[in-house]
């Protein structure tokens, strides 16, 4: 809940920012919004799935658990910095 309400006040920064934009540039940030919050979704689901994978309540993470959580790290990670490498992108269209 906290990701996605941070995901939301950073998308409508953007927004309020973007109103000075193209539309092409709007339309390529719109993109790599869409390529962040994909990834985000999918690490989420990652996360779940690892949760899944150790019921114990014991305190300590399985190490398939842990594998699992680092691979969603990772996708975030990347789609984070795809999304980054995009709209920088459209930030050098819209200067020429």
């Amino acid at each position: 809940m906290k990701k996605s309400i941070m995901i939301l006040a950073a998308s409508l920064s953007f927004a309020a920012l973007g109103a000075c934009d193209s539309g092409a540039e709007n339309a390529q940030e719109q993109q790599a919004d869409t390529v962040r919050e994909n990834a985000e979704v999918q690490a989420d689901a990652m996360e779940d799935n690892a949760d899944a994978i150790d019921t114990t309540t014991d305190g300590m993470d399985s190490a398939a658990e842990n594998a699992m959580e680092d691979k969603a790290d990772a996708v975030r990670e990347t789609g984070e910095a795809k999304a980054d490498a995009m709209e920088d992108n459209a930030d050098a269209q819209d200067k020429k």
